[in-house]
């Protein structure tokens, strides 16, 4: 049987209350049953064994911290221990991430480089463009490449699996599979969308790889797929690196409760009612829409939560909330200081990317005037980033602790 897409495709929650209502219909499914049917995957529109959750968290309209706490509460944490882990694979990828930003600047440059071999390779150019129109000859890849772009999610067996045909049996590299990734999955963040690939690369636990099996897709997919065409019999590790250095984790400080305070909302962070503040806001800002190149699916989807967090803030702290030009944000930061009188503008914590990159340059043209932008980080990130030093199941053991009242 060959899979095709349904005439009706998934939505994912882009409100909080969305996103809230989409926690409490899976909750009873996030203890056992999860551990045992998470890699099953029924297709886009009939998936029932997963949350969907992974749009909302990524943009923390929903916190990782609630999401977990949510899932103990229902069924202890023995019973929750497989979802609560499955979610803190994003809190740990964005903590070593975090004190390795080489690696990001890394999978940048080996993208650059990527579309250079492609312009200097017609037999890679070729491999590429039947991949990016699902035109391999692999029923499974194929799909998802046409999932991918429809819905703007893949089940997580499935990303591995993809990575997999894309770096082993297609050869293509694993940078350009990454940024497809990341412009079209409505969850990928740099972290978690970057060190994965690496992961599958046998980049991220050096030689250790990730290869596809025909067998287990048929599996998983609940036969699907036939995946009749060879895939690569091994996945030899690709030529390892020098490691990154690693850095300390950032230490903002504390905004002054006494100075007149705006505030800033940006995409990574889109839960502001949930953020440790003890100050009070005049005035609140945010861009008109997302920069980069994602998807029209995924602007959308990135908007439609920022526009939700701008309604939510302006109603929490009784406030305006001003959208600002996206394309001259510097300039109009400082000029947004100026006409409100501000002393200091908070904002929360951008793991690292390219909204860290820009909150620096915002902070960098509003100190010339004399006002700070201080970046406040969740205590969850706090207490978790500090364990994600070495590999994931090192940092499981501490999930525990993470959780304790």
């Amino acid at each position: 049987m060959h899979a095709s897409l349904p005439h009706e495709l998934p939505a994912f929650p882009a409100t909080r209350a969305e996103a809230l209502a989409r926690l409490h219909a899976f909750l009873p499914n996030a203890g056992q049953a999860y551990a045992r049917h998470r890699n099953l995957d029924e297709g886009p529109g009939a998936r029932t064994h997963v949350s969907g959750l992974s749009p909302a968290i990524r943009r923390r309209l929903l916190t990782e911290e609630e999401v977990a706490r949510a899932a103990v509460q229902a069924h202890g944490l023995a019973a929750a221990r497989k979802f609560v882990e499955e979610l803190c694979w994003r809190t740990y990828f964005r903590g070593h991430l975090e004190q390795r930003p080489e690696l990001w600047r890394r999978f940048l440059a080996a993208a650059r480089q990527a579309e250079r071999e492609l312009d200097a390779q017609p037999d890679l150019a070729r491999r590429y463009e039947h991949a990016l129109a699902g035109r391999t000859g692999i029923d499974a890849f194929d799909f998802w490449v046409e999932e991918l772009k429809a819905t703007g999610y893949l089940h997580n067996h499935a990303r591995m699996c993809f990575a997999s045909i894309w770096i082993f049996t297609l050869r293509l590299p694993w940078a350009l599979g990454a940024a497809l990734f990341f412009r079209h999955l409505l969850d990928a963040c740099p972290a978690a969308n970057t060190l994965s690939w690496r992961w599958v690369a046998g980049l991220h636990t050096p030689g250790k790889t990730y290869r596809a099996d025909a067998a287990i897709i048929r599996r998983t997919s609940l036969g699907r797929f036939r995946v009749t065409a060879p895939l690569a019999a091994r996945a030899a590790p690709l030529p390892p690196e020098p490691p990154a250095p690693c850095v300390p984790l950032p230490r903002w400080p504390e905004p002054d409760p006494e100075r007149r305070t705006g505030l800033f909302l940006h995409t990574e962070d889109l839960s502001p009612e949930t953020m440790p503040w003890s100050l009070r806001f005049a005035v609140a800002a945010a861009t008109d829409r997302i920069g980069g190149d994602p998807s029209a699916l995924k602007r959308r989807h990135a908007e439609a939560g920022l526009a939700d967090a701008c309604r939510r803030a302006a109603e929490q702290f009784g406030i305006d909330v001003e959208r600002l030009p996206e394309d001259r944000l510097e300039e109009a930061m400082v000029d947004f200081a100026g006409r409100h009188g501000l002393w200091q503008i908070v904002t929360p914590h951008a793991a690292v990317g390219p909204v860290a990159d820009r909150l620096e340059r915002i902070a960098e043209a509003l100190a010339a005037r004399g006002v700070p932008l201080v970046r406040v980080l969740r205590a969850w990130d706090r207490r978790a980033w500090p364990h994600a030093t070495g590999g994931f199941f090192a940092f499981a053991r501490h999930i525990p602790e993470l959780l304790a009242p």
